[in-house]
């Protein structure tokens, strides 16, 4: 039977329990969510003894469902103050599901400062000083344990800056090959990991698609189906597998929609330089690896080994990283790109909003534009602690208000990412009402925006964009739960046998009778708990808005802004 892990930070103390009937049906986002809600008080200090940090492996992980081993990571976001969910690939999910772990829910605060590891081995969990880790990057945390603990172990850590309580760290883990840069990296949830004391978790599992399945043959067959469905689709068995995430920098700067120099406009002249076309070039040349897969048994292999001239090996440079580091900065050399992105996964700081600062320190004039040996020396002084690195590790938000910046591209604290909200209204409409503050991932609305995926409505007018991010949210919602990839929605939105198949899946190794609808009702539940956290934690409808300057200045290519009103951004939730 299928148990929670609870760990006692304040007590040392760890102990299996049984999973409750109501959480028996949840894992990943829907999980993580549920426990956070019930659990933690709506209004209390995001780094303080009353929230809870909760690992949970997706309701399919560990199981041979292609694309299923991604991993939600939960609690009281110190960046934003809402409920928070980050998702990350690696190994460490489906490590969880083969031990028969739902979630690892990890509570209280120890009275004293130091640091400790967690090991879950299939003959229990245990925990041990770990002072001889404290103070090290995230690579040299995970060789050390992998070293210690051997080497197929997952190694869940955060890096200097969620110990020294970042506001903008992440938590990684690693993949098939040792690379420690699977990140939930959005929110701040390092700093909650390093807020109790926990310097590492380490899950060693001897299977990987063991968990128990119902009925064996009918769940082969369900899983073999949505394989070929993924790679029967142009983007999850084309385009992801050629030049992975980053195939987007040329088809988003084409769109019009690349933010550029702090989203001051929506094209970057040399895009080219650091697309995913570049990227799997330099790689190969090098040694490198265009795409490769973020955890066991993914067919879309849309990650990528990228060696860099100094001989360390940044893995992987994604889209979202390309952008924040490339043109939000002006910054148009990969070799730079990929060294920010490395210093980011050393030592623990989400990428994005990492980005969004500095383009934020750029507009303040405390670095140029385009000054890419500028921008490694600043994010350089995170690992430091110096009063620089923490404003930068303290997000995009706060560096405004420290440097009177009011131009923040920034909702509910963090901020917004690779696709400008004035021509991709769509997305705009996510970033502005989810509960999770501005994330792409939340309702991937350049899927009918810009890529035509699933329909298409006009990027750039109002009309059609709210029914199309409600929809998304839900749908991403209950796809976040089941541990599959976000990338499928691709091919499911385009396959009407997609989701049929996912549910499929579901009730063949449950043993239930699920049906599209049940899993969609799954989805709009998340969110109408996470968004009654938000409420009790102090959100109103005010807080779903995006930054005024985009409402007032136009984007160029397109002389466009943001122009859907409050009233329908207030429509969203009204399922």
């Amino acid at each position: 039977m299928a148990k929670f892990i609870r760990v006692d930070m304040a007590a040392k103390q760890v102990r299996f329990e049984d999973v409750a009937d109501k959480y028996l049906a949840l894992g990943g986002r829907a999980l993580t969510s549920q426990l956070v809600a019930d659990e933690v008080p709506p209004t209390c200090d995001p780094l303080g003894p009353f929230n809870k940090l909760v690992i949970a492996p997706g309701l399919l992980s560990g199981t041979s469902a292609p694309s299923s081993g991604r991993l939600s990571v939960g609690a009281k976001s110190p960046l934003t103050g809402t409920i928070k969910e980050s998702n990350a690939g690696g190994i460490t999910s489906q490590k969880l599901a083969n031990l028969g772990i739902k979630a690892v829910v990890i509570e209280g605060k120890p009275a004293e400062k130091g640091f400790y590891l967690l090991k879950v081995t299939p003959d229990g969990a245990e925990m041990f000083p770990a002072e001889d880790l404290a103070g090290k990057g995230t690579y040299e945390v995970t060789a050390i344990c992998k070293e210690r603990y051997g080497e197929k172990v997952a190694v869940v850590t955060i890096g200097p800056a969620g110990e020294m309580l970042m506001l903008s760290s992440g938590i990684t883990n690693n993949d098939s090959e040792g690379n420690s840069s699977r990140y939930a990296g959005r929110g701040g949830l390092g700093a909650v990991m390093g807020s109790k004391g926990l310097k590492a978790i380490v899950v060693d599992a001897p299977k990987t698609f063991d968990a128990p399945v119902a009925e064996p043959g009918r769940f082969k067959e369900a899983a073999k189906k949505f394989s070929k469905i993924l790679l029967d689709h142009p983007v999850t068995g084309q385009g992801l597998p050629a030049y992975g995430t980053n195939v987007l920098m040329n088809v988003i700067n084409e769109a019009g929609t690349l933010p550029t120099r702090n989203f001051q406009s929506g094209r970057f002249d040399k895009a080219s330089e650091v697309s995913g076309e570049k990227l799997a070039e330099v790689a190969v040349a090098r040694g490198g690896k265009a795409t490769h897969a973020c955890h066991p048994g993914c067919v879309m292999r849309c990650s990528n080994v990228y060696p860099m001239p100094n001989g360390k090996v940044c893995a992987p440079v994604e889209y979202e990283t390309a952008w924040s580091f490339g043109p939000n900065l002006e910054i148009s050399d990969l070799d730079v790109v990929a060294w920010l992105n490395y210093i980011c996964n050393d030592v623990g700081l989400d990428t994005i909003e990492a980005g969004c600062t500095l383009g934020v320190l750029m507009e303040a004039g405390v670095i140029s534009f385009g000054d890419g040996k500028a921008a490694i020396a600043a994010l350089e002084e995170v690992g430091k602690g110096t009063p620089l690195g923490r404003v930068i590790g303290g997000g995009a938000t706060n560096a405004g208000k420290i440097y009177g910046v009011t131009r923040v591209p920034a909702v509910k604290g963090q901020g917004i990412p690779a696709y400008d909200p004035r021509s991709c209204k769509g997305n705009g409409v996510t970033y502005a009402t989810t509960p999770m503050g501005a994330d792409h991932t939340a309702g991937y609305a350049v899927t009918a925006n810009i890529l035509k995926v699933g329909g298409y409505v006009d990027p750039l007018k109002s009309e059609g964009q709210v029914e199309l991010s409600r929809n998304l949210q839900i749908a991403t919602a209950a796809v976040d739960s089941t541990g599959l990839c976000l990338f499928v929605a691709f091919a499911v939105l385009d396959n009407p046998e997609g989701l049929p198949t996912v549910v499929e899946m579901l009730n063949a190794q449950y043993g239930l009778s699920l049906t599209t609808d049940d899993a969609l009702a799954l989805g709009a539940n998340v969110l109408k708990v996470e968004r009654e956290f938000n409420k009790q934690a102090g959100f109103t409808s005010a807080d779903d808005r995006l930054p005024e300057f985009f409402t007032t200045e136009e984007l160029l290519p397109h002389s466009t802004r943001f122009d859907l009103k409050g009233e329908e951004l207030d429509e969203v939730f009204n399922f």
